[in-house]
């Protein structure tokens, strides 16, 4: 298994490049202790002949999206999975971006792209909200739910079926003590049960202004924000992920940090 980082290309030549963003550099960092070496790019053209299956690509989801297609591969990730529906205590259902624009009687609601991450989520309750949601010529196919007052949201790191970390990412501290680990426990359970979850991802949850602790999404491993999570655990998720889709033996699986 080779891994490829991005890297930012800067505009001053006597400054030395860095990783793309903070998540490749900690993704980095993790497969570098590992004992992985890194080949770095600027485009991912420049890796794609080099690209075999199997391979960790660090990049935005389009272009891991673009390596992985080399070998058919296209990842169908579930953002609100059936074995987990009864934990997210709002309707879901399927739209389109201009259905949403053209009826405001429908607003306010939670909208976000089903694929790659064309619309990241939002809430839409004026006009102004669309702004920046529209493709020209395209009709965005979207998932909507109802709106709820999160006062507390946090990233929830899945690795081969154990929850190994939780990471908080919106809403105060003063609120942290009212997320119920029971309800992540027995969504866990659940999740074990389904025959195609994926051997690494996020299930992230919130507490509601009202107190209750349900799920928000699921994400697949290799398009999280890792919100702090130890670099080494993050890099095992990516190979996990990855490794899984691919048909491969995941070689950081057996090792310990």
């Amino acid at each position: 298994m080779k891994v490829f980082a991005r890297l930012l290309k800067l505009n001053d030549e006597n400054c030395k490049s860095i990783p793309f963003n903070y998540n490749i550099a900690n993704a980095m960092d993790g497969f570098h202790q590992m004992g992985f070496e890194i080949e770095t790019y600027y485009d991912v053209k420049e890796i794609y002949d080099k690209y075999c299956r199997g391979d960790i690509v660090l990049d935005g989801i389009l272009q891991v999206d673009y390596c992985l297609n080399k070998f058919g591969i296209h990842p169908t990730d579930e953002d609100y999975p059936d074995v987990l529906k009864h934990y997210l205590g709002r309707e879901i259902w399927e739209s389109t971006i201009n259905h949403i624009n053209t009826h405001p009687e429908e607003w306010p609601v939670f909208v976000k792209s089903k694929e790659a991450k064309a619309i990241t989520g939002k809430v839409i309750r004026a006009p102004k909200d669309l702004v920046g949601c529209g493709t020209c010529g395209e009709d965005t196919e979207i998932l909507c739910s109802e709106v709820l007052d999160f006062v507390y949201e946090c990233r929830g790191f899945v690795y081969y079926d154990k929850m190994i970390d939780l990471r908080p990412y919106r809403g105060s501290y003063q609120n942290m003590n009212k997320l119920n680990p029971l309800i992540i426990d027995l969504a866990m359970k659940d999740f074990v049960k389904w025959d195609k979850r994926p051997n690494a991802c996020s299930l992230d949850f919130g507490v509601t202004k009202e107190g209750s602790t349900l799920l928000i999404e699921m994400n697949a491993a290799y398009s999280l924000a890792c919100y702090g999570l130890n670099s080494i655990d993050y890099a095992k998720m990516i190979s996990a992920y990855i490794s899984q889709l691919s048909g491969v033996e995941d070689e950081c699986h057996f090792i310990t940090k």
